[in-house]
C-alpha cells in the first residue's frame, strides 16, 4: 500500500468525521470523556487478558511498520535476481556474497547466504518455504489481534451505553442527572463503532494486504535463488520469474536475448576492470 495514500485517507476521513461531529447544535455532547474511557479501557483490558504482552508489542510494531516502510515491487526483485544470476555465471556462486551484502531485502540476503554456504537445492527450497510458512503464521496472529479488538470495541460501547442508562434511571426526577448520563449512553456506542471500524479493522486489513505483498516477494525470492543454484539460463530464469508479476509489468521489463547478452558483457567487463 502506498504510504502517501494511507496518510491522505487517514487525514481526510478524520476531518470528515470530526467535522460531522462539530456541525450541529449538539456538538458539545459528542465529546464525552467518561464514555471514551469505558470503551478504550475495556477494549485494551480485554485485549491484554487475551494475548501476552510480547504478542501485543510485536503486533503494534508490525502495524506501525506496515504504514511506514515500503515493500519492494516484484519487478524490482526480478531485476535483482537476473543481475545476481549473471553475476554467478561470471565469478561463481561465491560472488553472491557481495551481492547479498547489497541486497535490500533481509530474506534475499538470507537466501543468498545459504546458497553460498553450500546448501543443496532441496535443502534451500525446504528451508526457505518453511520460513515463509512461519512468517505467514506470525502475521496471521498479529492481524488477529486487531480483528479481536474490533470485536471488543463495539461490545464495550454497548457496555458504556448500559452504564449511562443505569445512571439515567437512578436519576429519574432529577433533570441534571439525566442530561449528564444520556451523552454517556449514546456516545459510548458511537466511540465503540468508531474504534472498531475506523481504527482496528483498517489496521488489520492493512497488515493482511502487506502480508500478501511480502509473501509474493518471499516466494519470488525463494524460486529465483533456487533456480540460480541450479544454474538456470538467464533467459529461462526471466521467463519463470515473470509468472509472479502482472502482464503489464512483464511487457515493460521483458528483455530480449540480445539485451541480456549486452548486460552480461557489460557486467563481465566491469568485473574484469577491478
Amino acid at each position: 500500500m502506498n504510504k502517501n495514500h494511507s496518510i491522505i485517507g487517514i487525514v481526510l476521513c478524520s476531518l470528515l468525521l470530526l467535522g460531522s461531529m462539530v456541525i450541529g447544535d449538539g456538538r458539545t455532547l459528542m465529546f464525552n470523556l467518561e464514555g471514551l474511557v469505558v470503551v478504550i479501557a475495556g477494549t485494551l483490558g480485554a485485549t491484554f487478558i487475551s494475548y501476552p504482552y510480547h504478542a501485543l508489542r510485536v503486533a503494534l510494531r508490525v502495524a506501525v511498520n506496515s504504514y511506514r516502510t515500503r515493500v519492494p515491487t516484484a519487478k524490482e526483485i526480478v531485476d535483482s535476481l537476473l543481475h545476481l544470476s549473471m553475476l554467478s555465471k561470471i565469478d561463481g556462486l561465491l560472488a553472491l556474497e557481495d551481492g547479498g551484502d547489497r541486497a535490500s531485502v533481509l530474506f534475499l540476503r538470507r537466501a543468498l547466504s545459504m546458497l553460498v554456504d553450500g546448501f543443496s537445492v532441496d535443502e534451500l527450497r525446504d528451508t526457505l518455504y518453511t520460513e515463509i510458512h512461519f512468517f505467514q503464521q506470525r502475521r496471521a496472529l498479529q492481524e488477529r489481534v486487531f480483528r479481536h479488538m474490533a470485536i471488543l470495541a463495539p461490545a464495550f460501547g454497548v457496555a458504556g451505553g448500559v452504564i449511562g442508562l443505569v445512571g439515567m434511571l437512578a436519576g429519574i426526577g432529577d433533570t441534571g442527572v439525566i442530561l449528564r448520563t444520556i451523552p454517556v449512553a449514546l456516545t459510548s456506542t458511537l466511540y465503540g463503532i468508531i474504534l472498531a471500524y475506523f481504527v482496528c479493522i483498517p489496521i488489520a486489513e492493512n497488515i493482511h494486504s502487506r502480508t500478501q505483498e511480502e509473501l509474493l516477494i518471499h516466494k519470488l525470492i525463494a524460486e529465483g535463488v533456487t533456480l540460480i543454484g541450479q544454474e538456470y539460463n538467464t533467459m529461462r530464469l526471466q521467463t519463470r520469474l515473470q509468472s509472479f508479476i502482472t502482464p503489464h509489468e512483464r511487457d515493460i521489463q521483458n528483455m530480449s536475448i540480445k539485451e541480456i547478452r549486452e548486460r552480461y558483457e557489460e557486467l563481465k567487463n566491469s568485473r574484469l576492470d577491478r
